[in-house]
């Protein structure tokens, strides 16, 4: 059993958890993540690790919810104890001295961004980064995120904050009329990413990009997680998350995250009514509302 033991909510829907995890904590390094399951009948889930204090041996992870297992696990609090985290797993972010890298961060995408632009830091890299958020109110870790980067802009959908459209919108003037940049770090949603990797194409700019496709046990096993990587199949759980933007395949990725959607709505319906139907009339307890 692993104990949480901080919970706050960041942001609607995104919340930040601190669990104690001394063994994955020693070990874990930028771009890694971990392996969840709630309970002996949960779902595994994959779960980047946004911070690890090896001294104090814990892990701080942020979870959106998204499905059964991400609702489930915003119900849980400090003092619960999550049944099984494996890891670290995956390949550690290679992080070198190159000169100028620009960050671009889509929604919840900020979170893993964070560790990553520490290191870069920390190796004397100039950090430039590009948040994106539908609006002001849903932008998490932003003054982590200062803290870490020389620059940081922000783009909204709505207008609410920084520049109003995209972050690719942002991208493009670095681009056309700002200093030169040595490697460009993606994190967001799968459409985000392609467009900064078709942006960077034509230049050259060596580009990164974090995949999150469905994943099961984590060892290459099972070939759930597989993309198709410079016309080679590549297993995320081993050879990622990160990969060259302008080898992946979006496309396949795509249509295979859409596989399961009647499923999970499914199983998204059948907790919500449960949970009602247990906690409903209970005191202090309420309805799910996300």
């Amino acid at each position: 059993m692993y104990r949480i033991l901080d919970k706050s909510e960041l942001a609607a829907r995104v919340h930040r958890y601190v669990v104690h995890a001394p063994d994955i904590a020693r070990k874990a390094r930028a771009g890694q993540f971990v392996i969840l399951r709630l309970d002996e009948r949960g779902e595994r889930i994959p779960i980047t690790i946004a911070d690890m204090d090896s001294a104090g041996g814990t892990l701080t992870l942020y979870v959106q919810v998204v499905g059964k297992t991400t609702l489930q696990m915003s119900l849980m609090g400090a003092g619960d104890a999550i049944r099984d985290v494996v890891g670290p797993l995956g390949v550690p972010s290679v992080v070198e001295p190159v000169g100028t890298v620009v960050s671009v961060g889509g929604g919840f995408g900020i979170a893993a961004l964070y560790p990553i632009l520490r290191q870069h830091q920390r190796v004397g890299n100039r950090t430039i980064s590009i948040l994106g958020a539908r609006s002001r109110g849903l932008f998490i870790l932003e003054d982590e995120i200062r803290a870490v980067s020389h620059e940081t802009n922000f783009a909204t959908d709505d207008g609410s904050y920084g520049t109003p459209g995209l972050v690719t919108d942002v991208l493009a003037q670095l681009l056309q009329g700002g200093p030169v940049l040595n490697q460009v770090i993606a994190i967001g949603p799968l459409r985000m990413m392609q467009a900064v990797s078709e942006m960077t194409r034509p230049s050259g700019i060596k580009t990164l990009v974090s995949m999150n496709p469905i994943m099961m046990d984590g060892t290459g096993m099972c070939g759930a997680c597989r993309v198709t990587v410079g016309g080679e199949t590549r297993f995320v759980c081993v050879d990622g998350p990160e990969f060259d933007g302008h080898q992946v395949d979006f496309d396949t990725v795509a249509n295979r995250l859409q596989m399961y959607l009647p499923e999970e709505r499914l199983a998204m319906a059948n907790f919500r009514q449960q949970h009602e139907h247990t906690h409903g009339t209970a005191r202090h307890s309420s309805k799910i509302s996300v």
